[in-house]
């Protein structure tokens, strides 16, 4: 129930958070210290630094984050996880005070939550009501962990197992490492020592301190597997988390072993849960100023561990099928707000594709170019494969925890992506307009022509307004959309008339008039899913 408790609230803190933690994908910038701040602030919400790197790991993977970029976050995760210790602390604080005590008043959270969920018609207050269950559910847990520990805690092999573990720093550390490891949670493992260190003299300091740093290397074996069969930059990540963690417990289990050696009164002492909340609070923050200025170092020794063989290969192998493959990373799940923003930055990716293929098509029309036209039949097979990769990938989010927001967007996404194939296929249309065989070129006059090159400009920009709406979130781009629509329309029905009356008076080809007419009608149904994809955006806001 502690465990449930802390996802169902770290859940509804995301939801809340939302938007705000869409942009910080924007903040993770080259700028190492607010990579750190980035990392805290993510942990602290969705509560395991492991989960934040395994997202990491798949940003790297994706190639929205570089290695450098992925070192500061890193630092910052380690810090952020520090926050359950402190609810946990809250917890177990307030028992000394049973006036204020959360488990007194856990059962009425969980009430007032539940209110909030099943009477409230709105998104915020039902996702306050989430946050607030998960907060009851963890202080309750707490106490079913103490009332189910305290039978055992007058057993001798209990306090005995606990003085081994605080006079052997390797078994102490080992220990925190597997329990970790298991619960896949270093936040859990450490709140599961608090609980036992609040039964009153049970956990010794130095036994607290051994376990707390083994939790920090056993934090990092949820990355580690997430690497598996990811890209060598994203394998890197995981191992900058694993040597980041392993000599910070190198260093400071070194100090407090020296310590614990002078001065074993201190060491054989009780320790209580607020104690271990502020060594672990200060150890992670300590370790990061410490390691800081060697960051680079970190990133360097992740490539000697990880070597550079096989990436050539892996590079050739790229097409934008894989690449798309890779950016849409599962591993990013892990955080529904950051996958709905990789999921936008995937579709405005195949937006511009098609952009780049829509050029290519107007290209073989005015400039009778074969070559442009084997590349758009090459490029809409891509388009068609991205989406598919890229549907797929919004379905898997559409199943997560989102709020009313993000399922508004991820909707829209779904609409946009078809639009997008939508123009991909009338490029392809344009393309096979003029393909024919050699000799037997289609040409217009040269009214004809300036009047394509008119329309074509102008469903050029947009398409590429309406992409740009998206990438930008901008209304104003998707309101210019709107005023091409209105244009392009006024003119494929001012160009259809002109070019009948040239068929009638015979001034060119009926076979090329009927190419023409049908160029112009492929040319208004794209500007019309420009138009439907700039009115996503505008629902939006």
């Amino acid at each position: 129930m502690f465990l449930y408790g802390m996802h169902s609230m770290s859940d509804g803190i995301q939801k809340s958070a939302g938007k705000k933690m869409q942009e910080l994908l924007g903040i993770l910038t080259n700028n190492r210290l607010m990579g750190v701040l980035v990392g805290t602030l993510v942990t602290a919400i969705i509560q395991s630094s492991g989960a934040t790197t395994v997202m990491v790991v798949g940003f790297v993977n994706a190639g929205i984050m570089s290695l450098g970029q992925a070192v500061g976050v890193i630092m910052g995760a380690n810090i952020g996880t520090c926050i359950t210790s402190w609810i946990v602390s809250l917890g177990q604080l307030g028992d000394s005070f049973k006036a204020i005590s959360p488990s007194l008043y856990a059962p009425l959270l969980v009430g007032l939550g539940a209110f909030f969920i099943m009477f409230s018609k709105k998104q915020k207050r039902q996702t306050m009501g989430e946050i607030i269950i998960g907060l009851g559910l963890l202080f309750i847990g707490l106490d079913f962990m103490k009332g189910a520990a305290s039978a055992y805690t007058d057993l001798p092999i209990f306090s005995q197992a606990f003085i081994l573990f605080g006079s052997n720093p390797l078994l102490g550390i080992g220990i925190g490492i597997l329990v970790t490891a298991i619960m896949q949670s270093s936040s859990a493992s450490v709140g599961v020592l608090q609980t036992l260190a609040a039964m009153g003299g049970l956990v010794t300091t130095s036994s607290a301190v051994y376990i707390g740093l083994g939790a920090n290397i056993g934090s990092c074996v949820t990355a580690l597997l997430s690497s598996i069969g990811a890209t060598r930059n994203a394998k890197r990540a995981a191992m900058i988390h694993l040597t980041f963690n392993i000599i910070g417990v190198t260093i400071f289990g070194t100090l407090f072993f020296i310590f614990f050696k002078f001065m074993p009164q201190y060491g054989a002492a009780g320790i209580n849960s607020v104690g271990i909340s502020i060594f672990h609070t200060g150890f992670s923050i300590a370790r990061t100023i410490l390691m800081f200025p060697f960051a680079d170092k970190l990133v360097d020794l992740s490539g000697f561990l990880v070597k550079d063989h096989g990436d050539a290969k892996e590079t050739a192998a790229d097409s934008e099928e894989n690449l798309t493959l890779r950016h849409l990373d599962k591993r990013i799940l892990e955080t529904p707000s950051f996958a709905v923003e990789n999921a936008i930055l995937e579709v405005v990716h195949m937006g511009k594709i098609v952009s780049d293929n829509l050029q290519c098509a107007f290209d073989a029309v005015l400039n009778h170019d074969t070559e442009k036209i084997d590349v758009v039949y090459k490029t809409e097979k891509t388009i068609n494969a991205m989406e598919k990769l890229i549907t797929e990938y919004l379905v898997h989010i559409s199943n997560l925890s989102l709020n009313e927001e993000q399922h508004n967007i991820v909707n829209n996404l779904f609409y946009s992506v078809s639009d997008i194939e939508r123009v991909g296929d009338h490029t392809e249309n344009i393309a096979e307009l003029v393909d024919v065989k050699e000799g037997d070129e289609v040409e217009f006059s040269d009214s004809a022509m300036a009047e394509m090159r008119e329309i074509m400009d102008l469903v050029s920009k947009s398409f590429h307004y309406a992409i740009n709406a998206r990438a930008e979130k901008s209304v104003e781009d998707a309101v210019q959309v709107g005023k091409y629509e209105d244009l392009v329309d006024t003119m494929e029905e001012e160009l259809r008339e002109k070019h009948i009356e040239r068929l009638s008076k015979q001034l060119c080809k009926p076979s090329n008039g009927v190419i023409f007419l049908d160029i112009i009608s492929n040319l208004e149904r794209i500007s019309d899913h420009a138009y439907n994809l700039a009115g996503y955006v505008i629902s939006e806001h």
